[in-house]
């Protein structure tokens, strides 16, 4: 299976999660060569076709492809530029994430184990006009050490070393999204003692190091 339909793969499994709808939503790859693969702009993730893909040089230039690349192809230039350790980001509009970065309350932390463990703190950014260079603007401050962004008033940025890993981060933010928000209107969640949060940190560090 060849990375674009790699890519689709995971384009349908969001799309089937209802975690993109219509139009939304972005995927990309750094590939061995430094080379972009992303879906081009104005595609439905849950439709893919090798035709719905741009390849762009590392600084944006496209070299292959008949479309143009996602409105959003400057915040995951960012993310590669930044970031040698990821190969691939996940953009999307997951309902209960997103309505965190709309509403601008964001996602506590050391809440939930697994979150700590696999995707860690989800910073809220600033909000930045979609499509512009304020979104990498927003995002530079968190970059460095983060996974997953909430994007105010816009959506949900997931971060890995392939796509599988970029999409499992996305579904895990969302499904923990959901359980704050169930959580919230159940009382409240309880944090985690802040030794446990500690060691799980250092065993995820160790995870994603090794």
């Amino acid at each position: 299976m060849d990375i674009y339909q790699t890519l689709a793969v995971f384009g349908r499994r969001l799309y089937e999660k209802g975690l993109v709808n219509a139009t939304d939503g972005n995927l990309s790859c750094r590939l061995d060569d430094g080379t972009i693969a992303i879906t081009a702009s104005g595609t439905t993730l849950g439709y893919l076709e090798t035709t719905d893909f741009v390849s762009l040089s590392p600084d944006g230039v496209v070299l292959a492809g008949t479309k143009k690349p996602s409105s959003e192809f400057l915040m995951h230039l960012a993310v590669y530029r930044e970031r040698p350790d990821v190969r691939a980001c996940c953009h999307a509009h997951p309902p209960y994430a997103t309505a965190s970065a709309v509403t601008g309350n964001g996602l506590p932390s050391g809440i939930l184990p697994e979150i700590v463990l696999f995707v860690g703190d989800i910073p809220l950014t600033e909000y930045a006009p979609p499509g512009t260079d304020a979104v990498p603007k927003a995002l530079l401050p968190f970059l460095a050490d983060h996974q997953a962004f909430l994007l105010r008033s816009h959506g949900v940025l997931t971060v890995g070393a392939d796509i599988e890993q970029a999409y499992n981060r996305m579904e895990a933010v969302e499904h923990y999204a959901r359980i704050v928000y169930i959580a919230d209107h159940s009382g409240g969640p309880t944090a985690l003692d802040p030794a446990e949060i500690r060691r799980l940190e250092a065993i995820g560090k160790s995870l994603q190091s090794g």
